[in-house]
């Protein structure tokens, strides 16, 4: 899927008007592994998933907490770090080899000051973040372990495969050994 596909997903937006955006592009590759944003870095670019799989997390006590993955076609950030220009408070990493698109943060703005529908798009994105996080929190406060993980395998079914268990489990707020059992059960 290429951006103007990916962005018709949230509002019918002119290809005119994406290229505005996709000329301030640069690319980036990043290993499997690899940091992006560390606590106390200020994250001054926007990545655009074209391959691989990022995680956000903290960690508290040697506990790894991941708050979400990011995967093609999806925008890849730590978003208040992105949004206020203010130091992370979370990790930013690569779980696989993975290629993104960059915009910084100054060239971003200026592309807002030169078209009214990019800032638009870019806030109907946001707000679709925003409902998505209360829904995810939603999940992880009312719904049971089973319910959690049926949810999260309607949505990214891929992940089962490339991402390691533990920090599924972490997402969804289960005991690895819980997921494992789960994983085992539940057929989807």
């Amino acid at each position: 899927m290429n951006l103007l596909e990916y962005f018709n997903l949230f509002y019918e937006i002119d290809a005119g008007e994406v290229q505005i955006l996709t000329n301030q592009l640069r690319t980036r590759k990043f290993k499997k592994g690899e940091l992006i944003v560390t606590p106390g870095d200020i994250q001054s670019e926007l990545y655009f998933v074209k391959s691989g799989v990022q995680m956000s997390y903290h960690e508290t006590d040697s506990k790894v907490h991941v708050i979400a993955f990011t995967y093609s076609p999806n925008l890849c950030a730590i978003p208040e770090s992105f949004s206020f220009q203010v130091p992370s408070k979370y990790f930013l990493t690569s779980l696989t080899d993975s290629e993104m698109d960059y915009i910084r943060f100054e060239d971003l703005k200026k592309v807002f000051d030169q078209s009214a529908p990019i800032e638009r798009l870019f806030r109907i994105i946001t707000e679709t973040i925003l409902a998505g996080m209360i829904n995810r929190h939603i999940e992880l406060h009312s719904e049971t372990m089973e319910q959690r993980y049926k949810s999260f395998c309607s949505r990214s079914p891929h992940l089962l495969q490339m991402v390691p268990h533990k920090y599924i489990a972490s997402y969804l707020g289960i005991d690895p050994t819980n997921f494992s059992k789960l994983f085992n059960r539940v057929k989807i």
